[in-house]
């Protein structure tokens, strides 16, 4: 049953493919040179960069719990469509208003917007196709979507040649239209929403709460990836926006078909290090696809892990441009190969009925390390150097690998298919 239903009822499968392949060209399109934007028309010092990304984190932070429930309690479906459509007006406000003020409202927006998808995507596919089918459709969602991305850079680079606000303002106009798309197209009947005379009430949305508390509390899966979300966290906020800074004053661009232009190189960048993600997801599903989709993958998440710390700190002591961006794309490399696999292992380990709250407490836990983690290495980057910042941004990393290798199987916290359409309906 759906609170909107749809006009037209699509394949989950091929749908989940279709949104999640324009959502990454569309993402790829305002991302590509947004930093470069926020650097070179806005005007932003590095301490204004990452207080856009901890205002960011702080609505993630306040909205994704509730906005998690409203996807168990009312529909996954109406959460998708109403993140999408936010997104999309945080991308045009950007786009439109270069001043810090607007943008720091447009990060709520998006944080907003973004908190609304959380969680709910998956959910939502989950309950449509089952726990034991989704794995292969997260592996391939990921390598969809990193094809889009491929587009969508290529995209951004050609049209940030014009101006680089043009693809903020391209990409806003392009989520509101996929909401509107799958409002009539995104099918929703295998989600049971609480009756109408609980769903609107606090005491269902606390109940919710409290029951997504206990799965994350008494699963020991659970329980180690919100701490390793916790930890990535308070790493990631300081290299996410301070990257670009590193490469746009340490480094100097060869010429390139004529040009030096920032909107072309970090076109480039983007391009390849996309490609080499693409590439070795097709590899590791191939050649070893038992251990993508193994039902507890900790020895290869452990391994990614350990590669996404040498990564972030081989990037911040690199010395020549091109070791920079190597290291930089070995761990994002890394990354893109371990989000699926540690995506349907979460969702093994969860049911039906507060499945979007716990992978909503997942991506809180992150807002928070982003949160407490972003200010402090923001400042010790103004008072000692970029590099030291992203070093110790790597180094606290170190504990996420040793959080996986202790994690033992525990069958009795897998949820099995039947067992949660049983739950739902009753």
């Amino acid at each position: 049953m759906s609170f909107l239903p749809a006009y037209r009822r699509a394949d989950p499968a091929r749908t989940y493919y279709a949104f999640h392949g324009v959502w990454a060209y569309l993402s790829a399109l305002t991302f590509t040179l947004n930093l470069v934007y926020q650097i070179k028309e806005v005007g932003l010092s590095p301490l204004q960069l990452v207080l856009v990304g901890t205002t960011m984190e702080i609505a993630c932070f306040l909205f994704e719990i509730p906005t998690g429930i409203v996807a168990d309690l009312r529909s996954r479906r109406l959460s998708v469509l109403i993140g999408f459509a936010l997104i999309g007006v945080s991308f045009l406000l950007q786009g439109f208003v270069p001043a810090f003020l607007a943008i720091l409202v447009g990060q709520v927006i998006w944080g907003l917007g973004y908190t609304f998808t959380s969680g709910a995507d998956q959910a939502w596919i989950t309950d449509e196709l089952g726990e034991d089918d989704v794995g292969p459709i997260f592996v391939r969602s990921q390598q969809v979507r990193l094809g889009a991305q491929i587009a969508g850079i290529v995209s951004a680079g050609a049209i940030g040649l014009i101006s680089l606000s043009l693809p903020l303002k391209v990409s806003g106009a392009g989520m509101i239209l996929l909401a509107l798309v799958l409002f009539v197209f995104m099918r929703e009947q295998n989600f049971h929403p609480a009756p109408a005379a609980e769903r609107d009430t606090f005491q269902q949305m606390a109940d919710t709460f409290k029951h997504g508390l206990a799965v994350a509390r008494r699963r020991p899966v659970v329980r180690a990836l919100v701490l390793i979300s916790l930890i990535s966290g308070l790493s990631s906020e300081a290299f996410d926006r301070l990257w670009s800074v590193k490469i746009l004053s340490d480094f100097h661009f060869p010429d390139l078909f004529g040009t030096t232009d920032p909107a072309v190189w970090f076109t480039v960048f983007s391009l390849t290090g996309t490609f080499l993600a693409l590439g070795a997801s097709l590899v590791v599903s191939k050649v070893s696809a038992d251990r993508v989709n193994a039902l507890h993958p900790n020895g290869l998440l452990a391994l990614l892990a350990g590669f996404q710390l040498l990564g972030v700190i081989g990037f911040a002591l690199a010395g020549q441009l091109w070791i920079a961006l190597a290291a930089m794309w070995f761990g994002a490399i890394a990354a893109t190969i371990s989000y699926p696999v540690e995506s349907a292992w979460l969702n093994r380990n969860l049911d039906s009925r507060s499945r979007a709250t716990v992978i909503s407490m997942v991506g809180q836990a992150n807002a928070i390390g982003q949160v407490a983690g972003g200010p402090p290495l923001g400042a010790l980057a103004g008072a000692t150097s970029i590099r030291t910042a992203l070093t110790v941004s790597g180094l606290i990393l170190s504990p996420i690998p040793l959080l996986y290798l202790r994690l033992r199987p525990d069958t009795r916290h897998v949820v099995p298919a039947a067992a949660s359409s049983e739950e739902a309906e009753s």
